[in-house]
């Protein structure tokens, strides 16, 4: 199985009517994404690539039955976006500009929990299940079907660590890059109750960084030890009150800390590992155990 998107999911892009978005569409349907229609004001009426363009996520969706659409509007229009993307009754959208304005982040996102729209970013590069799907950014050659759920807050790193776990032969569920803003759309621990209860994923990857307190929320549900979590916590060495890469990894505390956030996570039960090349490594072993206990209950 997989968690938010599956083979079908009807897909529509927001603002990919130049070179660069047309790029994303087609490396999304190399995935196996089923793009039914793009969506840019101005530009109703025309055709690219075989899929028809519509001015508004409304008009689009009443015409093609999408239901998940993933936006590439700059920061300044993702409130308007968010709001469109609601109204147009979408289950699924992948914000990906990165530095949304807080305020506009806390209203717009709000406004889509209420009417039931799951929104993966702001400041994010998508999600992908394995041979089904992909919506954003992340490459299908980086990936492949398997047992391993991967949620991430850096895209970078989710890349780099999906990509090291295909390498290793050990595929995933789906990949989640959930976003690196200080406001984004659901909180880790949403996600990470969806992989609990997904009946395929059989192991568990949290990535996180310094800034925020959002991995702490994960605390109870890793106590429950339903399934192995294996938890790479980034920015051991990053000096307080500098903001680091992204919009939300500032250290503003102690429990902001890579180190505090390490040690909570270990004492809740979750497996953290000191590098993404270590992760595969217990990924490895937590899957050949699972394999193994299978084989003695058979």
């Amino acid at each position: 199985m997989s968690i938010l998107l599956d083979e079908g999911a009807r897909v529509v892009l927001q603002g990919t009517t130049g070179g660069y978005g047309l790029n994303q569409m087609r490396a999304m349907k190399k995935a196996g994404t089923n793009v039914v229609a793009l969506a840019s004001a101005g530009r109703g009426g025309q055709v690219m690539d075989g899929i028809p363009v519509f001015d508004t996520l409304v008009q689009a969706t009443q015409a093609t039955g999408a239901n998940a659409v993933a936006t590439y509007v700059p920061a300044a229009g993702v409130r308007d976006a968010l709001v469109e993307a609601a109204d147009a009754g979408l289950n699924l959208m992948v914000v990906g500009a990165e530095f949304v304005p807080v305020q506009d982040a806390l209203w717009g996102l709000a406004y889509a929990r209420e009417r039931d729209l799951w929104v993966v970013g702001p400041n994010c590069v998508g999600l992908t299940s394995p041979g089904k799907a992909a919506l954003g950014s992340i490459p299908p050659d980086y990936t492949m079907p398997g047992a391993v759920g991967l949620m991430g807050r850096s895209g970078t790193l989710s890349l780099t660590t999906v990509r090291l776990l295909t390498r290793a032969g050990l595929g995933q569920t789906t990949c989640v890059s959930m976003g690196g803003d200080m406001v984004i759309g659901r909180n880790p621990v949403e996600y990470l109750q969806a992989f609990m209860d997904d009946a395929e994923t059989q192991v568990i990857v949290s990535l996180g960084e310094i800034g925020g307190g959002k991995e702490y929320q994960m605390l109870d549900a890793i106590a429950a030890q339903k399934k192995p979590v294996v938890c790479l916590i980034v920015g051991r060495h990053a000096p307080a009150n500098t903001r680091m890469g992204h919009a939300g990894a500032f250290v503003s505390d102690h429990k902001s800390t890579a180190m505090a956030k390490r040690e909570a996570l270990a004492e809740a039960g979750a497996i953290v590992a000191d590098s993404p090349f270590q992760l595969v490594e217990i990924v490895r072993g937590l899957l050949l155990d699972a394999k193994t206990s299978e084989c003695a209950v058979t």
